[in-house]
């Protein structure tokens, strides 16, 4: 089978003009009367002048360059950012629950692991994910972050710390 895919490649290479501006069109009748072109010419033949067509350039160049087949190392620049809260806003809610929602870019990948960092302690595990439930935050200033941690546990990401104020009814 492959044998005969090179032949017929080979039988094609032989048929295409190596340059189709240079190959020339020949015209005649045949018994019939009918109109005849080819590329070879005949007796009583006469070369048909052709103008100018779409003439495609190769895109190869005459210097030949060196494929790089060495790997490299792609380098992935992490960045945390805290979209919610706000900075300096006031969340009103007795109970003392926040929700921490965080953009991370580029695509967050298995492995990593996210931390919340609430007035300057993590709080909680870090997890896989960039939304956190805060319970039971007292009233006041508070200031979160964000660390990102590869696989190995080192950090590769900070986010810009937000501060929010905690709006809870006085229990006196």
């Amino acid at each position: 089978m492959i044998k005969f895919i090179l032949l017929m490649l080979l039988t094609l290479s032989f048929a295409i003009p190596v340059n189709a501006g240079t190959a020339k069109i020949y015209v005649w009748r045949n018994e019939n009367g009918e109109l005849v072109y080819s590329d070879t010419p005949k007796p009583g033949a006469e070369e048909v002048i052709t103008k100018p067509g779409n003439i495609i350039k190769s895109s190869t160049t005459l210097e030949t360059q060196v494929l790089d087949i060495h790997t490299k190392e792609i380098i992935e620049e992490y960045q945390v950012a805290i979209n919610y809260p706000e900075q300096n806003a006031t969340i009103r809610d007795n109970t003392g629950a926040v929700f921490v929602s965080g953009i991370i870019t580029p695509i967050f990948k298995r492995g990593l692991k996210i931390q919340l960092i609430l007035d300057g302690k993590p709080y909680q595990k870090p997890q896989n994910d960039a939304r956190f439930s805060l319970r039971n935050v007292d009233r006041g200033e508070h200031q979160i972050k964000m660390k990102i941690f590869n696989e190995q546990g080192k950090v590769i990401a900070l986010s810009t710390p937000v501060t929010f104020y905690m709006h809870r009814s006085s229990v006196n």
